[in-house]
């Protein structure tokens, strides 16, 4: 609320087009899909999950399972059966007499239909 009530007089005159909120909206969604997984896991336990058909990366902490789902879908061209979510906590370390924390981060569990694969171990 302002005073004197300028600010309405302002808000009014600016007219809005619909074109405008839809090119903009979409352009924010399709950044959130490239910064929504940030990296696959590739540890001993992620390489038999694979095995298993499950894939395991590291996503952004906003991240939730539909929008990791629609990523996956778009980045490997695969839809997913299922996504599990696990927040994993930081760590307590030490630098001499000096106390920290790891960052806290949020991994995903994916799970594929039979047949399909991701080919996440190939550099590695």
């Amino acid at each position: 609320m302002t005073l004197f009530g300028r600010r309405k007089d302002q808000i009014k005159d600016t007219p809005v087009s619909s074109e405008d909120k839809g090119n903009g909206l979409k352009s924010v969604r399709a950044l959130s899909h490239g910064r929504l997984i940030l990296r696959p896991l590739v540890t001993e336990k992620s390489a038999y999950l694979t095995s298993l058909g499950k894939y395991v990366f590291e996503v952004a902490p906003h991240a939730n399972r539909i929008a990791v789902q629609q990523a996956i879908a778009k980045r490997y061209g695969v839809r997913p059966l299922s996504v599990h979510l696990q927040n994993v906590r930081g760590e307590a370390v030490r630098f001499g007499r000096h106390l920290g924390k790891q960052k806290s981060w949020k991994k995903a569990i994916v799970t594929l239909p039979k047949g399909q694969k991701i080919d996440v171990h190939e550099g590695v």
